[in-house]
């Protein structure tokens, strides 16, 4: 049950798994919820953060201090309804500003029910995160709380993200058909594990016709689109759940169709090829995350949001059952895996959000390396 805490000051509490309490008030709607608690580096695309199907069953934790300050506008949602499980930012806008704004966060965090938190030291909270790890969460707010060992008690009780199998939640139900803007060159079938609308917009604008499938789509669903290529999108959850996608992918190469992966689809790429997954410590999130393009040797800052990778050795070409294949893209953070590329037919992928909603636009190449490929095994 959540109401609105619009314009009060109604107190709340961020527990976290392992015992660590924030005081605040409440921001969004009043109640109680659990997730897992992640933070975002981003200091703007709050709106496309928060409409990410990435974020299903996730608490955001957002670093940046001032959030809200645009307010909330019907142009920018990146899906039909917010997907986060909790928010939490430090100093929230008291007036939003900005032309496009409709409504202020407040207001769209309440009317869809999503639970947040504001006034507590983020600083502290993503310091910890960092030092500890993702973990769970839950924000409880309300004239009548809880003792903190009843909070803790339900915390530890949620669900954890390693084994949660999730994308089917927040895909699609029924196939639907992105047109391609301008003269169509291409039919693309998408599998859609949690896609963002600026992906499928990205391709059209390049000629592309993209039908969107639901995750639950078979190998014969896909060809029955006669595609000239395959894309496995972004989504939630733990990817050794994954065994539909992957059986899918599998098919996909077998027949050497060309095929792009985002995100959630690099990790069934890699599991595809026989790759193992795991879990990062506290995931990579946010829009200015840096990758080296090993292809090509440049530096591109990306847009992020995944808690799993790859393990792929990072040096050398690897035999699959479908040909060579050699990590693409590194992220100079931490050395974790951000691309993978098939050498002896036409397949690729990336970890990161190459759509850019939000987040900067050096890596929109990769959606014409896709139209290369297609390309070629035309030709």
């Amino acid at each position: 049950m959540t109401t609105s805490s619009r314009g009060s000051k109604v107190p709340a509490v961020l527990v976290l798994e392992d015992g660590r309490t924030f005081r605040g008030r409440a921001y969004g709607a009043v109640g109680t919820t659990f997730g897992e608690a992640v933070f975002s580096t981003g200091m703007t695309g709050y709106q496309e953060t928060l409409t990410d199907p990435s974020y299903h069953r996730q608490v955001v934790v957002m670093t940046a201090p001032h959030v809200g300050n645009t307010g909330v506008n019907d142009e920018d949602p990146e899906s039909r309804r917010i997907w986060v499980a909790g928010y939490v930012v430090r100093d929230p806008a008291r007036i939003p500003s900005n032309w496009r704004s409709r409504r202020s966060l407040d207001e769209e965090l309440a009317e869809q029910g999503v639970v947040g938190i504001s006034g507590i030291d983020t600083r502290a909270l993503t310091r910890h995160l960092r030092e500890r790890g993702a973990m769970r969460v839950g924000i409880f707010s309300g004239d009548s709380l809880p003792d903190e060992g009843a909070m803790l008690t339900e915390v530890r009780r949620a669900p954890e993200m390693k084994g949660a199998d999730l994308s089917a939640e927040v895909a699609t139900k029924e196939t639907y058909v992105v047109p391609a803007i301008g003269e169509k060159r291409f039919t693309v079938a998408a599998i859609d594990l949690g896609i963002k609308g600026m992906t499928p917009h990205r391709m059209a604008e390049r000629g592309i016709e993209v039908h969107v499938l639901p995750a639950t789509a078979t190998a014969e669903d896909v060809f029955a689109v006669n595609p000239d290529g395959v894309f496995f999108s972004n989504g939630p959850g733990d990817p050794s759940t994954a065994d539909h996608p992957v059986s899918v992918m599998r098919e996909v190469l077998s027949r050497k169709t060309p095929l792009f992966g985002i995100c959630f689809g690099n990790q069934i790429l890699g599991r595809a090829l026989g790759f193992g997954t795991y879990k990062l410590k506290y995931g990579h999130r946010g829009i200015n995350q840096p990758v080296q393009d090993r292809t090509t040797g440049k530096v591109e800052v990306t847009a992020h949001n995944h808690g799993f990778a790859v393990d792929a050795p990072l040096e050398g070409a690897t035999d699959t059952p479908y040909g060579r294949v050699e990590v693409s893209h590194v992220c100079l953070n931490d050395n974790v895996v951000e691309g993978l590329q098939l050498l002896d037919q036409p397949a690729f992928s990336v970890q990161y959000h190459p759509e850019a909603a939000a987040g900067p636009h050096d890596a929109a190449y990769l959606f014409d390396r896709f139209v290369t490929l297609m390309e070629g095994q035309r030709a």
